[in-house]
C-alpha cells in the first residue's frame, strides 16, 4: 500500500504544473460559499420545515453541519498531507487501494453529474419565472423536458454550456466571477433577513418541534443536500497557493460561515409565516410576498438565481478535476486528461462533461435528485473520515500540515453521523444507488484494471 501511495503521488506530481497555480485562501472560501448556498437556503429551507421538521428545521441544519463539519475536518487533513485533484478519490486510493478508489470515483461522478444537472433544471424554473414577471413569456416547448411536455429545456441547457465556455477560459476567471456572484447573493440573504427581522411572529412558532426528533433527523437527511459543495473545495489543490494552509482554511471557513447563515434564515422564515405554507418551489420569495414585501421577493429570487449559478459553477469545477484525476490514473481513457497548453484547464473533460449533462438537463425528468446526491455524497465522506483513522495507523510519520483534532474520535464520528443520516433516505434511493455501483464494477473489470497507471 505504501508503494502505491508514492506512485499515486508521483503520478500527481508529474502533472501538476499543467494547471495554473492561482487560487488563495479566500477564493477558494468564497467558491465554498457559492457551492453551498443555493438551493439549500432558497428552496430545502421552506420544504423541510413544511414536511419533516416544522420550526424545529433550525436543529436540522445544525445536525447536517455538525456532520459535515466532521467531514471538512477530515477533508481538510487529507487534502493538505495527500493533495492532488481527486477529493475522495485520492484519499481512498491511498488508504484502501483501486478497487476502493474506484468505487469512491464511480460515486462521485454521480454526485456532482447530478448536482449540477438538478440544480440546473430548478435555475431554468426561477428564471423562467423572472422572465415572465417581466412579461417575456417562452414558449412551454422549450422550459420543460418531454416528460413534462415539452421538447427540451432550453434554459437549463444554456446554462451548463455557458458554464462550460467559463470553466474552459481558465479557473482565475472562474473565481472572479463566482466572487462577483456570491457577493449578490449575500447581499440578498442580508436584506431577507433584515425584512425578516421586523416581522417576526413569534406565535408561529409556539409548535416548534410538530414532528419530533424523527422530524428533525429527517430534515436533516434531506437538507444534507444544502451542504455539499464544501468537499469540492479539496479538488482545487493543484491550482491553489500554498494548498497545505488554504484548502483547510478554505473549507472549514465556508462551511462554518453557509451553517450560521442557514440556522438563521431558517429561524427566521418561519417566524414570520406559517411552516405549513412553506412546501414550494420557492419559499423565501413567497413568504416575503405573502407579508406584502412584493419588490424584496423578486430581489430573493434574483438573489436565488445568482446563488444556484454559483452552485453549478463550482460542483462542474469538481466534477471535472475528479474526472481529470480519475483519466491521469488510467482508470478513464487517458486521452481526456490532457490540459490545454493555452488556458491551463482540462478543455476535453469539460466539453464531454458539459455536453452530457446539458443533455440530461434538456431532456430527462430528475425526480428525487436531492437523495440521490446525498446517498453518494454521504458514503464518500464515510471514506474520508474512515481514510484519515486508516493513514494515520499505517503512515503515522507521513508529513500533516493540518491535523484532524481528537483524532479517531471525530472521524468515528462522522463516520456514524453520516451512515445514521444515511438510513433515513428512502429505500429507492438505496436502490438506484446500488443500481449506479453495479454498472461501475463491469467498467473497472473489464476496463480501468487493465489500463491502471498505479497497478501493482
Amino acid at each position: 500500500m505504501l508503494r502505491q501511495l508514492l506512485r499515486k503521488k508521483s503520478v500527481t506530481n508529474e502533472n501538476s504544473s499543467d494547471l495554473n497555480c492561482v487560487l488563495t485562501a479566500f477564493d477558494l472560501t468564497l467558491m465554498g460559499i457559492g457551492a453551498i448556498i443555493g438551493a439549500g437556503v432558497f428552496v430545502l429551507t421552506g420544504i423541510a420545515a413544511a414536511t419533516k421538521a416544522g420550526p424545529a428545521v433550525v436543529f436540522s441544519y445544525a445536525l447536517a453541519g455538525l456532520t459535515c463539519m466532521f467531514a471538512a475536518l477530515a477533508y481538510a487533513e487529507l487534502a493538505a498531507s495527500i493533495g492532488g485533484t481527486g477529493s475522495a478519490y485520492s484519499y481512498a486510493y491511498s488508504g484502501f487501494g483501486e478497487l476502493m478508489a474506484w468505487i469512491i470515483g464511480w460515486d462521485l461522478l454521480l454526485e456532482y453529474t447530478m448536482s449540477v444537472t438538478t440544480v440546473a433544471i430548478g435555475w431554468s424554473g426561477y428564471v423562467n419565472n423572472l422572465l415572465q414577471a417581466l412579461h417575456i413569456h417562452l414558449s412551454p416547448a422549450f422550459t420543460s423536458n418531454p416528460f413534462d411536455g415539452g421538447v427540451i429545456n432550453l434554459l437549463a441547457v444554456t446554462v451548463v454550456l455557458l458554464l462550460a465556455l467559463l470553466l474552459c477560459i481558465g479557473v482565475k476567471l472562474s473565481a472572479h466571477f463566482n466572487a462577483f456572484v456570491v457577493l449578490i447573493k449575500l447581499v440578498t440573504i442580508s436584506v431577507f433577513v433584515a425584512v425578516a427581522a421586523l416581522n417576526i411572529q413569534v406565535h408561529y412558532w409556539d409548535n416548534f418541534f410538530p414532528f419530533g426528533w424523527t422530524g428533525i433527523v429527517d430534515g436533516a437527511a434531506l437538507v444534507f443536500f444544502a451542504y455539499i459543495g464544501f468537499d469540492a473545495l479539496s479538488t482545487a489543490v493543484e491550482e491553489t497557493v500554498y494548498p497545505q494552509r488554504n484548502v483547510p482554511i478554505g473549507i472549514i471557513a465556508s462551511l462554518i460561515i453557509c451553517t450560521a447563515i442557514y440556522i438563521l434564515v431558517s429561524g427566521l422564515l418561519t417566524g414570520i409565516v406559517p411552516y405549513t405554507s412553506l412546501n414550494n418551489q420557492s419559499p423565501v420569495a413567497q413568504a416575503l410576498l405573502n407579508i406584502g414585501y412584493r419588490i424584496t421577493s423578486g430581489l430573493i429570487a434574483a438573489g436565488a438565481v445568482a446563488g444556484l449559478t454559483t452552485v453549478m459553477l463550482v460542483m462542474y469545477y469538481g466534477l471535472t478535476r475528479i474526472c481529470l484525476a480519475i483519466t491521469r490514473d488510467g482508470l478513464l481513457p487517458t486521452g481526456f486528461a490532457r490540459v490545454n497548453t493555452y488556458t491551463r484547464t482540462p478543455i476535453r473533460i469539460i466539453l464531454f462533461t458539459g455536453i452530457l449533462m446539458a443533455t440530461i438537463a434538456g431532456f430527462a425528468p430528475i425526480h428525487r435528485a436531492a437523495e440521490m446526491v446525498n446517498i453518494g455524497t454521504l458514503a464518500a465522506f464515510i471514506f474520508v473520515c474512515a481514510g484519515v483513522i486508516v493513514l494515520r495507523v499505517r503512515y503515522p510519520d507521513m508529513p500533516r500540515p493540518f491535523k484532524l483534532p481528537f483524532s479517531p474520535f471525530f472521524p468515528l464520528l462522522g463516520i456514524l453521523f453520516c451512515f445514521y443520516l444515511m438510513i433515513h433516505l428512502p429505500s429507492i434511493t438505496w436502490l438506484r444507488f446500488v443500481i449506479w455501483m453495479m454498472i461501475g464494477f463491469p467498467i473497472y473489470f473489464f476496463y480501468s484494471r487493465h489500463h491502471s497507471k498505479l497497478a501493482v
